[in-house]
């Protein structure tokens, strides 16, 4: 007949259905963990507590083991968190001025006045003489574009001047009468619009600068050099002059 193997007695073998009693429930080096600057040792419980307990409960060593780890845990956390938030009070400090203006004195409030006066009566220099030079600007511009609207005029009103020495030569021969005398008399008086104005008459005082003399003769009847008989007369164009007038002179006996 065979025998049963008999349970093993835990009082003989100081084992326990949870583990062996003789192995520690840590390292055999205590842990020691840093707390707020404190060193906390892992208290070993002797061998035979661990093994004394029930399968139900557990050592007290590892308990406090994790007590311990889970306190490190929130050190560790609360560590960080003091090193994220402490610091130096910060303080806002009012702005510093860059130069804070000090206070003027009789003799630098003078001298800054005359410099002022002296700026304001420069710039009051530079203001007429640019408004002078404008002036002078316009008026020259003026000037010459009045001069080259009359020089302008006076090359096609000279272009004109034979038509008028042919209807002056028409109407002495008495040929410049109805219709054709009507279209001279409206030429004539065209061109007069445009400031075309002859001259030269017998009779009129000799003027070397207006009057071409082509003869010479002497008189009793006049006192001064006189245009006696015009052959061709001149024009001018406002103060500009066309063309010269032909005459003969005669000079006093």
């Amino acid at each position: 007949m065979t025998e049963k193997p008999r349970a093993a007695d835990p009082g003989d073998t100081g084992s326990a259905p949870g583990g062996s009693a003789s192995e520690p429930a840590t390292g055999d080096a205590p842990r020691v963990v840093i707390r707020n600057n404190r060193k906390i040792s892992q208290i070993r419980e002797p061998d035979g507590t661990a093994a004394d307990a029930g399968p139900d409960v557990p050592a007290e060593g590892l308990v406090e083991e994790a007590e311990v780890v889970v306190d490190s845990i929130e050190v560790e956390a609360s560590a960080l968190s003091d090193a994220s938030t402490e610091g130096p009070p910060v303080v806002d400090a009012p702005a510093q001025p860059v130069g804070e203006p000090t206070e003027p004195t009789a003799g630098g409030l003078g001298a800054e006045l005359e410099a002022l006066r002296a700026e304001l009566d420069e710039r009051t220099r530079d203001v007429q003489r640019v408004s002078a030079e404008y002036a002078n600007y316009r008026k020259r511009v003026e000037r010459d574009r009045g001069l080259v609207t009359e020089q302008a005029t006076g090359s096609v009103l000279a272009a004109l001047l034979p038509i008028l020495d042919d209807l002056d030569r028409a109407r002495e021969h008495g040929d410049l009468v109805g219709p054709f005398g009507s279209v001279a008399e409206q030429l004539i008086t065209a061109l007069g619009k445009f400031g075309l104005t002859p001259f030269g008459e017998q009779g009129d005082p000799f003027d070397p600068t207006r009057h071409e003399a082509v003869a010479h003769q002497t008189s009793s009847d006049v006192t001064e050099p006189t245009c006696v008989q015009v052959m061709r007369r001149g024009y001018q164009v406002g103060e500009r002059l066309l063309r010269p007038a032909l005459v003969a002179v005669a000079d006093p006996e």
